[in-house]
């Protein structure tokens, strides 16, 4: 089996915050953070050099692949901020529930796992805490803390 690439690193999210660059986003990206914190509990890690992971989970897939990964994050890359919503890939259910919420969200666009937001004030906080607070209860479901 290959390592991941992507690894919880001993970078104190504090510090990389600080260096977000430009201003504007160091500050949407604080935001971002303490909404997280409020939703999920729990301290943040740095996944890697630029990730800011909440949680983690251990599984294996059926190619017995084993995935050792963040429960939700998010980066705050140059051009727009990369949430990262686990339970919406994993479940269905949630797939399905971030549909309505996302036409309530405003201008954004999506990936597999991944919600991608230009500037905060392009989009409704409050839907954005209901996304994130289902896809991590949707995590918590699928991969219960062990």
């Amino acid at each position: 089996m290959t390592e991941a690439k992507t690894t919880i690193t001993e970078v104190a999210v504090e510090a990389f915050l600080a260096s977000v660059e430009p201003p504007a986003r160091r500050e949407e990206a604080r935001v971002i953070d303490a909404l997280f914190r409020k939703v999920t509990g729990t301290e943040p890690q740095m996944w890697g050099a630029s990730i800011i992971g909440y949680g983690e989970y251990r599984t294996t897939y059926a190619t017995g692949r084993d995935v050792h990964w963040m429960r939700a994050g998010f980066s705050p890359r140059k051009a727009k901020h990369s949430l990262y919503l686990m339970g919406g890939y994993c479940d269905d259910l949630a797939a399905a529930g971030h549909a309505e919420a996302m036409a309530r969200l405003g201008k954004h666009s999506t990936g597999k796992s991944c919600l991608y937001v230009g500037k905060l004030a392009d989009i409704d906080l409050g839907v954005l805490e209901e996304i994130i607070a289902a896809d991590w209860q949707a995590m918590l479901k699928l991969f219960p803390p062990a």
